[in-house]
Parts: C-alpha cells; structure tokens; sequence
C-alpha cells in the first residue's frame, strides 16, 4: 500500500492519497481545493492513477477539490448515502465495502459532526473525518449536527474497533498526525464521560465560533467545489 498524508497550513485539514502498490490506483480523501495541483504532482511522481475521490463529509471550513480532481483526472466521486451534494457519482451505505486493486475500503455512517459524516476503514487505518479528532470530537452546532449522534457514533462504531487501530483524523489543530483508538479512550477529554447526557453537556458549552465563509464554503461543497 501507499499512503501519503497531506496537510492545509490555512484550514489545517489533513488529506490523505492512498493506493494500492500492485495496480497503482488511487483514491484522496477530504482534498482542499487550492492544492488540488499539489495532489495532482503526487500522482505523477509516484506513478499513480487516481480513481476515487472521497469526501468524508460537506465541509465548512474549506471548499472541497472533488470536483476539480475529477476535472483533472476523470476520478469518479464518492460520499455516504446521505450527502445533500446531488452530483455524487458514487454513494456508498453504512458497512459498504470500497474496492481498490487489492485493498478493501469500509464505509461507516458517522453522524454527529454533520448529518451526513461518514468515516472510512481500511485494514487498521480509520480515516474518521471530522467525527472522531486527536484529543477532541467534531462540533456539532451546525450542518444538522447532532451531539448524541455524535456520542453514539464515536461509542457505539468508532470506538469499538481494535485499540492499536490508526486514528488518521480530518483536522488537526496542535501538530499532531496520528492516534490510536486505544490512545483515545483514556486521553481524549471529551471521552471521559459516563453517559451520553454528559457528553451533551459538553458539546452544549464549546462555545466555538463559526468558521470563516462557512455559508459560502458549504453552499460550493453541496456542489463538490464548483463555483
């Protein structure tokens, strides 16, 4: 396998190229628009043909690249079953397997963050989007964010899979690449709760402020990043 993790200075988003060694098809999850060259260069260095671009979600923070990768690439896209974006070519169900040469992607329906978040499994590397952060969890106080469905996401999927699973996140905010499940259950802030009322209680006081461009940025991701 081939894996590469690529990171946005401005919006602080994590991308993520992977593919398979034996056939060299691609897929990129979560892309930013304006490195969509950056990725582009990536594939032709390593040798790669990029077949799928996968959004984990719609994004508020940054625009989305699907839409020019395809232009670019001619990549199908893909998201869950539930995005709002009707030009999904792709839309894959909770526990939906992705196949890439000889590498296996699961599908996993993980709302909370957004109503339409889902993460992506493949052998133990959990690419969880916005559901799952190092150290923290996806807000849920817009997009049709839902805290207990976030608490049920994270608890009842996410942190059921094997603790030495690869926690490979959609953002980072304090440097950090990578956690692990087990890491997360005992040093995750958020995590250390008795109930999902105290996680609610906790997602209630954030206190965030909104993303800049948020309305702009989620109006061009329901169309995957055209103007």
């Amino acid at each position: 396998m081939i894996f590469k993790q690529v990171f946005d200075i401005k919006t602080s988003t994590y991308t993520y190229l992977i593919a398979s060694a034996k056939g060299r098809e691609a897929i990129i999850i979560d892309p930013v628009i304006e490195n969509v060259n950056e990725y582009i260069q990536l594939l032709k260095a390593l040798d790669l043909k990029l077949v799928k671009v996968i959004d984990t979600h719609i994004h508020a923070d940054h625009v989305t690249g699907a839409s020019k990768l395809k232009q670019a690439t001619s990549c199908a896209t893909l998201m869950g079953e539930h995005t709002p974006a009707d030009t999904v070519e792709i839309r894959v169900k909770d526990n939906e397997m992705i196949n890439l040469d000889d590498l296996n992607i699961k599908s996993i329906y993980t709302p909370g963050h957004t109503s339409e978040s889902y993460s992506f499994l493949l052998d133990n590397y959990l690419f969880s989007g916005d559901a799952l952060l190092i150290n923290g969890t996806g807000r849920t106080d817009f997009q049709n964010g839902n805290s207990k469905d976030s608490y049920h996401s994270i608890f009842d999927k996410l942190l059921t899979l094997p603790e030495d699973t690869l926690l490979y996140p959609g953002h980072d905010y304090n440097g950090k690449k990578v956690s692990t499940i087990g890491n997360e259950k005992k040093f995750n802030p958020r995590l250390q709760v008795k109930n999902v009322d105290e996680y609610i209680e906790i997602m209630s006081n954030l206190n965030l402020t909104k993303p800049d461009m948020m309305d702009s940025n989620v109006n061009r991701n329901i169309l995957l990043g055209i103007n």
